[in-house]
């Protein structure tokens, strides 16, 4: 005895939650259920019945496997433009008829805004890479500006930022608008013409404006007339723009132009938030790193300034005092001894020879990289010579045989380090002799800088400085703080430890243990696939404009 089903397929149809459709062998809708009626924005099922359907009716599109940041799945994704209402997303399966394969079945339903969602968090999340990336920060806010286009559709987005004095905006971040020298200019323009800029409310107020149906009210009005063929060539209809906030002040604009029929929800401005903040970040730190290098640059041309005022200047002037003790001689009518003469060229020669070997020594302190080229411990060495040469120090330099293997850049911060501590033996310990020790072992990168000197003391006093509970010598304010500071930065920049030890009688000792980056050896040859790594991979990580707003 057959058992006969409690519900018929049609009724099952009629309820199921999804859309289904029937397509012919060349796409057409040949039936429907209600639901499938309601998803596509028809009537009653029979209205598109003979009409293209937006779906695939080939079976099985390839299975893709989503990334991180990628919101496609196993489904496939057809776009429908409903004869009211705004464009919709349908993620859809297909499959062929068994009893008739020219038909085919699809099942399909509504992701527009699940999707959507997911657009903008992954674009959110790419944002924050971009901003730890090594970019300028045009292209930074390029990129922040093309993910809030490709998240949200639209037409196209601006990203303007203050200059220093806080007046002036420049445009650095665009998508969607195509670049034009001209457009901040105009844009001035149609400003002194008496247009509102909803921009600058933004800036004052500090707060998102929305203005609906913005390009119908700048077609309007004749202020605009500069900027109404650029702006004509972009589809769009209404504005937004939203203030860039970092530590309480604004540091410029964000400008969203919306594609006609695009609606302006809290949704939407809470996304456009988000990435507003993610560009104040790129900003703020933009301007905080250069500060930084303009108080590096200046620190710099300071420290430069006393050397060449305690050498080389000194020395140039002790030349011109030996210079004129021979115009004296010279201008008188006796003969001038051989032996002073020779004493005086002598002592010239001297001179020049110091005053040269100092400028090659700062040269060489300002941009080291040719000779750390060739290796740490030549780097070193002729710091230690010029060294020497201009300030009558004996330094002793121990080097071990694998110092000259050490990455460059890690080559350059330690060399960086030890010129920071022989700078302070020279200006603070009154010492006589200095040993530095740099070495390679157990995969660690060490260096010793010890002298004889008076100890790290406090304002120049002759107190000296305890060693705190972390092993560093506590130290004063000023230029001496300000280098060790600057050296322990370098150390810790590669993950590694600086250690000071001070005493009235035993001089100063700077201790410096930096790990060296461990490599993953090679994969053998032909052993792709086999769950080794085919290349050596560092495991430590390391640190890392005008474009053409309403």
């Amino acid at each position: 005895m057959s058992a006969s089903p409690l519900v018929g397929w049609d009724d099952i149809a009629a309820v199921a939650p999804d859309g289904l459709a029937v397509l012919d062998c060349v796409g057409r809708f040949v039936r429907l259920n209600p639901a499938a009626a309601a998803l596509l924005r028809a009537d009653a099922e029979g209205d598109l019945i003979g009409a293209p359907s937006p779906f695939t009716s080939v079976e099985g599109a390839a299975e893709c496997r989503a990334g991180l940041l990628e919101v496609r799945s196993d489904e496939q994704v057809a776009h429908w433009e409903p004869a009211r209402g705004p464009r919709r997303e349908f993620a859809y399966r297909a499959r062929s008829l068994p009893a008739d394969p020219k038909f085919t079945v699809v099942s399909f339903r509504d992701v527009t805004d699940e999707w959507h969602r997911q657009r903008r968090i992954a674009a959110i999340a790419r944002t924050s890479i971009a901003l730890a990336s090594e970019g300028s920060l045009g292209s930074t806010l390029d990129a922040v500006a093309q993910q809030i286009v490709q998240a949200d559709g639209l037409a196209g987005v601006q990203i303007l930022t203050l200059d220093s004095t806080g007046r002036g905006l420049r445009l650095m971040g665009s998508a969607g608008l195509r670049h034009w020298d001209a457009f901040l200019d105009r844009l001035l323009e149609c400003r002194d013409r008496g247009a509102r800029l909803c921009m600058l409310d933004t800036l004052k107020e500090r707060r998102p404006i929305v203005v609906p149906h913005r390009w119908a009210q700048i077609l309007e009005d004749p202020a605009w007339e500069p900027l109404h063929a650029y702006l004509g060539e972009l589809n769009w209809d209404s504005f937004v723009s939203v203030p860039l906030m970092a530590r309480g002040r604004p540091e410029g604009v964000l400008n969203a132009y919306f594609a006609p029929g695009q609606e302006i929800g809290s949704r939407t401005l809470e996304f456009l938030a988000a990435m507003a903040e993610q560009a104040a970040l790129a900003v703020d730190y933009a301007t905080l790193l250069q500060r930084e290098r303009e108080g590096a640059r200046r620190n710099e041309r300071q420290r430069l300034a006393r050397d060449l005022h305690d050498s080389i200047v000194q020395q140039v002037f002790s030349i011109g005092m030996q210079a004129n003790a021979v115009g004296v001689l010279g201008a008188r009518d006796k003969a001038v001894p051989a032996e002073a003469v020779r004493a005086f060229a002598d002592e010239v020669g001297s001179l020049s020879r110091t005053v040269l070997a100092d400028l090659r020594a700062m040269v060489h302190e300002l941009r080291p990289a040719s000779s750390l080229r060739l290796g740490l411990e030549d780097a070193v060495t002729t710091l230690v010579k010029s060294t020497e040469n201009r300030t009558g120090l004996s330094i002793r330099l121990e080097c071990g045989h694998q110092v000259d293997t050490v990455e460059p850049e890690l080559a350059e911060d330690m060399y960086r380090i030890v010129g920071e501590a022989i700078h302070n033996v020279v200006k603070h310990a009154e010492a006589t002799t200095v040993t530095i020790r740099l070495a390679v072992h157990d995969h660690t990168l060490t260096a010793a800088i010890r002298d004889d000197g008076r100890g790290i003391t406090e304002s120049g006093g002759r107190r000296v400085a305890q060693e705190n509970e972390d092993g560093e010598a506590a130290t004063a304010t000023g230029q001496h703080g300000y280098g060790l500071r600057t050296m322990r930065e370098r150390t810790e920049r590669w993950g590694g430890t600086m250690r000071i030890r001070s005493g009235a009688r035993s001089g100063t000792t700077v201790r410096v243990v930096i790990p060296l980056p461990v490599r993953v050896p090679q994969a053998p040859p032909g052993s792709e696939g086999s769950g080794s790594i085919p290349s050596a991979v560092p495991l430590r990580e390391t640190e890392n404009p005008a474009r053409s707003g309403s």
